[in-house]
């Protein structure tokens, strides 16, 4: 068994914050509308295949905040990174970036695509207005197996803000402590 020292462990750990860090660089925030309207197109019509029962939801939602491509590694500290798109009324209305600084017990890295579906106007409003918006207790979760059939139920329903997160690539284990950020981007 290969002993990991504390000076690689330590080694391995700067360079983790230095990627992560990286991802907040103004080169990183710059957003291609076209390309990210496209991908966001093709999560929702991925979504819909897979789990029709979502279309229900969409059409009772305010809003929907889709991130297309989020990917997340972590070796004890890590973090996430993606962009989005805010759709109003099947309209795009602003960009956004969603990041995330892990630390705990975890290895691994992942890719994913998760919707928040923000089902009043309040919710909605909140989300816009804020200078940098954390998912919180307010955020309902659901990760759909591939075999099951995903439905919203009454709990989903009154929920203010629901997300669900599909279509996981990758591994990733481990218990953390995190934060996600929504941060509003200028094209």
């Amino acid at each position: 068994m290969t002993k990991f020292s504390r000076r690689a462990f330590t080694a391995f750990s700067f360079a983790s914050f230095v990627a992560v860090s990286a991802c907040s660089t103004p080169q990183a925030l710059r957003v291609d509308p076209d390309i990210v309207d496209a991908r966001v197109d093709y999560t929702l019509t991925q979504l819909y295949q897979e789990y029709p029962n979502t279309r229900a939801l969409s059409e009772k939602a305010s809003g929907m905040l889709v991130m297309p491509l989020i990917t997340e590694a972590g070796f004890g500290i890590g973090g996430s990174y993606g962009r989005g798109a805010l759709r109003i009324n099947d309209e795009t209305a602003d960009y956004y970036s969603t990041a995330s600084a892990t630390f705990g017990f975890q290895i691994g890295a992942q890719q994913y695509a998760h919707v928040l579906f923000f089902m009043t106007e309040d919710a909605l409003n909140g989300f816009r207005q804020s200078q940098g918006w954390a998912a919180g207790g307010d955020l309902e979760y659901s990760i759909p197996d591939g075999g099951e059939t995903f439905r919203a139920e009454t709990t989903t329903a009154m929920a203010p803000i629901f997300a669900v997160v599909f279509g996981q690539s990758g591994l990733k284990i481990g218990a953390t402590l995190e934060g996600t950020k929504y941060t509003r981007i200028i094209p």
